[in-house]
């Protein structure tokens, strides 16, 4: 039998009242799903051998958003906050104010987060938001399910989280998949910026006015092949390309900032 209640959303929370977040349970499990910015988490479900799934939806993705606005506008800067704390814990360099990394204080749904806003690398528009859900004293992430998530229904393709301003940017340019990652490298090398992920590292285009790139690679198969896709494109381009790799398998510049 089902049962259905409603709550806040996790991401998108509007405050106790708000109710766009539908909790269904049945005896294959629970599953949550916002109706506002499409956000779902399904927890012990397992899918009936007997039920066909049916056929997807093709839906085009979002570049932008009043969902993500409104919470990008409840973001604060980092200095002061369990997100500094955070970071500093992490061996990482602090971005500065201008940077489209920010910190979003914990409500009754979720624990304080980083909230990054994450750019078209070509354009400079806004696309989308990635949230990191951090412990309550800072010292590591939350350790729920999905600590690292990206607001839901948003374009990620192409898309770049600006740790530095483009204004900082003059002839050279550092890049690493992690938030983490890219600001551990920092202490090396800045400005510098985040990809998201090994797919769009891998896709990331060569910019016009950038002479030189710095790749800050993680020494995994999928790190290490988005990097040196990323790399090769830039130097067919006549580039200068730098690609650093931490000598420990499975390491980033933010577990070598740590030790």
């Amino acid at each position: 039998m089902n049962k259905t209640t409603r709550a806040p959303c996790p991401v998108c929370d509007r405050g106790p009242k708000d109710s766009a977040l539908a909790i269904t349970t049945d005896e294959r499990g629970t599953v949550e799903y916002c109706h506002r910015c499409g956000y779902t988490k399904a927890e012990n479900f397992e899918r009936r051998p007997d039920v066909t799934p049916a056929p997807s939806r093709s839906v085009e993705p979002l570049e932008w958003s009043e969902r993500a606005e409104a919470i990008w506008r409840r973001t604060r800067p980092l200095r002061g906050t369990i997100g500094e704390t955070y970071l500093l814990y992490r061996g990482c360099a602090l971005p500065p104010t201008d940077s489209d990394l920010r910190f979003l204080e914990s409500t009754d749904r979720h624990s304080p987060t980083l909230c990054a806003r994450v750019r078209n690398a070509q354009t400079n528009r806004p696309q989308t938001l990635h949230f990191t859900r951090l412990a309550a004293d800072g010292r590591g992430k939350a350790g729920a399910p999905q600590d690292k998530l990206l607001l839901a229904g948003h374009r990620k393709k192409g898309g770049v989280i600006r740790l530095w301003s483009d204004d900082a940017v003059t002839s050279g340019l550092a890049i690493a998949e992690g938030i983490e990652s890219a600001l551990a490298g920092a202490h090396l090398f800045r400005p510098v910026w985040a990809a998201i992920d090994a797919g769009n590292m891998s896709e990331f285009l060569v910019l016009p006015g950038i002479e030189a790139l710095t790749v800050f690679a993680d020494n995994d198969l999928a790190g290490l092949k988005a990097a040196r896709a990323c790399g090769q494109r830039w130097a067919d381009a006549g580039l200068d390309v730098s690609i650093l790799v931490p000598t420990r398998d499975g390491a980033d510049a933010a577990d070598l900032a740590v030790a």
